[in-house]
């Protein structure tokens, strides 16, 4: 367990590292690389089902799968899965520059790409709310070029073809979704939340 209680103003968090198997083989970094933090949801019904996605090798050549860095289960636990020097794969097209946070909740689960399952009904309970502040405190301290944060829903807008009607397209990703409380964990931190790039005039 890695006790994260060393900045004087910060609340202790207990932190569980719990690497990956393959976590010493995704690519490294410097912690001055990261200048983002992305929210996500599990959208799976508990943590172990998690990390049996997460332990999944789905690149062959590497031997590496999908996860974030970090876990954070429905009553405030705190696992880390990757270090914040190597690059997991958690949202495409800013994995080199940020860290994954995935907040344990069902989302659409088990029918994720079903037209008529896009609503994301599980609210976000204050002790999983409460242990995620914590721990954006805690990175906005240790990572000297982190400036905003965002939801995988953010920064991943493609649309798929539904699976239950082909005439219809569904969100890709809807996580954290509409119940995570965004002017809560806002107000509480310094972080900005992620805009897309202006449009060239």
């Amino acid at each position: 367990m890695l006790a994260c209680g060393m900045f004087a103003e910060l609340p202790p968090l207990p932190i569980e590292d719990a690497p990956l198997p393959y976590v010493m083989q995704l690519e490294a970094r410097p912690l001055d690389a990261i200048t983002g933090i992305v929210i996500h949801c599990t959208e799976l019904p508990d943590l172990a089902t998690a990390r049996e996605y997460g332990e999944r090798a789905l690149y062959p050549s590497a031997g590496t799968g999908n996860s974030g860095h970090y876990y954070i289960d429905r009553d405030g636990r705190v696992l880390r899965y990757v270090i914040e020097t190597r690059v997991a794969h958690h949202v495409v097209g800013y994995n080199d520059t940020t860290v994954g946070i995935e907040l344990v909740n069902s989302g659409r689960y088990p029918h994720w790409l079903a037209s008529n399952h896009q609503a994301m009904r599980e609210p976000y309970p204050a002790a999983q709310i409460a242990a995620l502040i914590a721990l954006l405190k805690i990175l906005s301290n240790q990572l000297p070029n982190v400036q905003w944060i965002a939801g995988h829903e953010d920064l991943d807008r493609r649309l798929l073809v539904a699976d239950d009607d082909p005439s219809k397209q569904v969100s890709r990703k809807r996580d954290p979704g509409p119940l995570f409380p965004w002017t809560q964990v806002l107000e509480a931190i310094t972080l900005d939340r992620w805009s897309p790039p202006a449009a060239p005039e």
